[in-house]
């Protein structure tokens, strides 16, 4: 198979094999720049910008990750909205797209995977792969140790609560938990007025 073709495949939720010799050569070329943003000093932050503006296939403005970063494709097929912040350890399993809204924070060591590979024992044993993008809308705040899952959308203002692992899609405006991930409560008016128990928000 050609590597348009498979190119072609891997943006189509059609199965690929995914140790094609020409695919790796051009992935390493992004996982280079991968490394080098992993490299940087913490008072580089002018570089680690610059960088990320080559590996990401968008990046708005005033986004900030914590190395070290893994992506399988080092971004290539990740779309970043504006102030999104990401703690250590992000992981993007950036075979196909991932699309990321404004103001959205990732803590620590959360992993958003677009691609996976079929159940078929010896198709998988092949290398077999397929991608299903991923959406993650405004505002959203993802906890630590939480896993998202090829396909799913998540609505924005929601609270990805940690740990969890979202199997399906998640609407707006809610706060959702567990392995697999569900919706518990909707965001309510006792949240725009204390931030923990009975700690009331004393700041604009």
């Amino acid at each position: 198979m050609k590597l348009n073709e498979i190119k072609e495949r891997m943006s189509s939720q059609k199965l690929y094999y995914c140790n094609d010799e020409s695919l790796i050569s051009e992935q390493r070329k992004h996982l280079d720049l991968l490394y080098d943003f992993n490299h940087t000093r913490p008072t580089e932050q002018t570089k680690r910008d610059q960088l990320l503006k080559k590996m990401f296939a968008q990046i708005g403005e005033n986004c900030y990750i914590e190395p070290p970063l893994h992506a399988n494709w080092g971004g290539k097929n990740v779309h970043f909205g504006h102030d999104v912040y990401a703690n250590f350890n992000l992981t993007l399993v950036d075979d196909c797209d991932i699309f990321v809204g404004d103001h959205v924070l990732f803590g620590p060591n959360v992993t958003v995977s677009a691609g996976t590979h079929p159940i078929h024992p010896k198709l998988r044993s092949k290398q077999a792969q397929y991608n299903v993008p991923i959406h993650i809308g405004n505002n959203v705040w993802i906890g630590a140790n939480s896993v998202i899952l090829p396909g799913v959308h998540i609505g924005e203002n929601t609270v990805i609560g940690a740990g969890s692992v979202v199997t399906k899609d998640i609407p707006a405006n809610v706060v959702a938990v567990g392995n697999p991930c569900r919706v518990i409560r909707e965001i309510n008016e006792k949240d725009m007025k204390y931030y923990y128990k009975d700690l009331e928000i004393d700041i604009e």
